[in-house]
């Protein structure tokens, strides 16, 4: 999907913790249990149809009731990631692997030659030339290594389908494989799981290399039924619709969602704290 809903968060601006950055008892958190891994990882994956919530916008809402909360991995800090640990849930770090962006601390390490035509209508966005791995892998590590660093769970690697855009490079498939392989591997050297971020045209060869997958309108946009390869191995496929009312999602895309053994959530675009789950 061409510029997803989370950069565009990222250029409104960051998520705050509502209460301090500590990890206090009481927090008032609800009980989650804990999910089971479901193959012989020693790090932890998210079982299908687990709950799950995402967050980039305002004070961030520590009371949402979800197995994993998906968090951008440079706003947030490793109190927070402890007082959701606390809590029995998960964190899942956001990382954007496959555009540049203006107002990322490390930006100024993308030299001019990465830098591709910008990222539809998200500001401060450009696609990166991920043919260029000599440059890219050691920022993008050291990324990786943030969100281990901070306790993260798993690694939620944005825009690896660069070569289905309007780049500016002339970017093959097999391009974009060799770097989406690299993304996964990289961060399963640090011990934690990696999700596959949208790219239903690459589920097969993507599907041996990622642990689950977090979807953007697949209900929308007809493509649901192509991760249940995920799905069909017991973890999370989570797909997020942002357009329609609460009913419709409710009455019309749940089932079909459901359907596939998937976790459905409507999310406003902005994506602050409110959600709707599907029901169980």
């Amino acid at each position: 999907m061409t510029g997803s809903a989370r950069t565009l968060l990222f250029a409104l601006g960051s998520v705050s913790l509502t209460a301090c950055g500590g990890a206090p008892s009481g927090s008032g958190l609800p009980a989650a249990a804990p999910a089971s891994v479901h193959h012989a990882a020693s790090y932890w994956i998210p079982p299908a149809q687990s709950t799950f919530a995402i967050q980039y916008d305002g004070k961030l809402d520590l009371s949402v009731d979800a197995d994993t909360y998906d968090l951008d991995g440079f706003d947030t800090s490793a109190n927070t990631v402890a007082t959701l640990h606390k809590a029995g849930r998960h964190v899942n770090c956001y990382i954007d692997v496959g555009t540049w962006e203006s107002y990322r601390p490390d930006a100024k390490q993308f030299p001019k030659s990465v830098l591709g035509h910008k990222d539809g209508h998200w500001k401060g966005e450009r696609w990166l030339d991920i043919r260029q791995l000599s440059i890219l892998e050691p920022i993008m590590t050291a990324r990786f290594q943030m969100c281990a660093s901070k306790g993260f769970d798993a690694v939620d690697p944005d825009n690896i389908d660069g070569y289905e855009n309007k780049t500016g490079f002339k970017i093959s498939a097999q391009d974009q494989l060799t770097y989406d392989e690299w993304v996964a591997q990289e961060v399963h050297a640090l011990d934690i799981a990696v999700d596959q971020k949208n790219d239903n045209d690459q589920i097969k060869d993507l599907r041996p290399y990622f642990d689950f997958a977090v979807l953007e309108q697949c209900y929308q946009q007809h493509y649901c039924s192509q991760f249940t390869p995920y799905s069909n191995d017991d973890v999370l496929v989570v797909d997020i619709e942002y357009h329609g009312s609460k009913s419709q999602f409710i009455n019309d895309a749940c089932p079909n969602i459901q359907g596939y053994k998937e976790t459905g959530l409507l999310k406003h675009l902005n994506l602050n704290a409110w959600q709707v789950t599907c029901p169980d």
